[in-house]
């Protein structure tokens, strides 16, 4: 880690531990969640510890489907609230490891792990965490291909070097896994000197990703298409911030990108799509992102990225697929997936 990534990774420990007490200490609400929690995600957080659940900053419900038995990575865990969540959802065969830089949070994650493991029944408690960065989670020892599911609730803005840190991220998928995250995004890119600015960065703000760049940033892993779940834009509230930020709109947004190899445009193969129900959180229906909704057994036309993020993924058993990747048709017929009020397209692909 360089110099100026030190200083910035100090300037937020500092916010978090020194000017954060609680969430009713944040100045805006970028940290506060933009989204609601589906019902069975909403029973499980009345279980989580009032103590666990008073530190939490996350921006949205970083939560999917069909987790049972898996092995869940939640970058950035503060105090383990969605942590917690997925210790009940993958069940007490599946692990949850949560990394958090910030001794203070993680010394409440830790005091509640007894706890959490009573509340749901367990004999041994499934879930660890660790002190660590993002950038380096070779440093805690979490091996290549070893992580079925990266979780993160408004973190990833927090990294100095994002470019390392979804590096690490696809280092440690597993081929299929998925990486399913909230966090804020911008409108435009941020002036260098707020990008510095304690108060910014410590509010999820200072180090917010420009989509165009995040898309960018993807594209340059290899990661060519990604998934919009939802959108929220971002109310300041906050009179002296809002002067700094003047022209630049914030969103929370939640999305998912999976290790698959992906063609960079939606290209259609006439291929169809059935879901056949059997997620236990969504038998009726299936969300793959904001325009995708499968309805049980009835058949959907899709393009060749959708096709192959269902059936090579964790999602396969779910869905049947008809059509191969031979009789081309040209691009899939697919608008855009969110838009800003000035009508700035955010990314333009299925």
């Amino acid at each position: 880690m360089n110099s100026s990534d030190e200083q910035t990774t100090s300037k937020i420990k500092d916010y978090y531990t020194e000017v954060l007490k609680s969430n009713q200490d944040l100045k805006t609400s970028a940290c506060c969640p933009a989204e609601s929690m589906p019902d069975y995600i909403l029973e499980i957080s009345r279980l989580i510890h009032p103590e666990v659940t008073h530190r939490f900053y996350g921006c949205g419900s970083p939560i999917p489907a069909a987790v049972e038995g898996k092995v869940v990575l939640d970058l950035g865990c503060g105090t383990g609230r969605d942590s917690f969540i997925f210790s009940k959802l993958v069940g007490e065969y599946g692990h949850v490891l949560g990394i958090d830089m910030t001794s203070s949070q993680l010394a409440i994650a830790n005091k509640y792990l007894d706890y959490h493991r009573n509340e749901f029944g367990y004999s041994c408690s499934n879930t660890t965490f660790h002190k660590g960065y993002i950038e380096d989670l070779r440093a805690i020892n979490i091996e290549d291909d070893s992580i079925d599911i990266v979780s993160s609730n408004c973190v990833l803005n927090l990294c100095p070097d994002k470019k390392k840190g979804f590096q690490e991220i696809f280092r440690v998928l597993k081929p299929g896994g998925e990486l399913y995250f909230s966090d804020v995004f911008c409108s435009r890119r941020i002036p260098k000197s707020l990008q510095q600015d304690s108060v910014l960065l410590g509010e999820c703000l200072g180090g917010a990703m420009y989509v165009e760049d995040f898309r960018r940033l993807l594209a340059s892993l290899g990661y060519h298409d990604y998934r919009v779940m939802s959108t929220a834009k971002i109310q300041i509230n906050n009179d002296d911030i809002e002067s700094k930020l003047a022209g630049i709109e914030f969103f929370s947004m939640t999305i998912r990108a999976f290790k698959i190899e992906l063609e960079d445009r939606c290209e259609d193969y006439g291929q169809v799509a059935w879901y056949n129900g059997g997620i236990q959180e969504t038998p009726n229906q299936f969300l793959l992102d904001d325009h995708h909704v499968f309805e049980k057994d009835r058949p959907m036309l899709i393009c060749s990225n959708t096709a192959r993020m269902l059936s090579r993924s964790r999602f396969s058993p779910f869905f049947k697929i008809q059509g191969k990747e031979t009789k081309h048709f040209g691009l899939f017929d697919c608008g855009p997936s969110v838009v800003n009020d000035n009508q700035t397209t955010f990314k333009d692909c299925c």
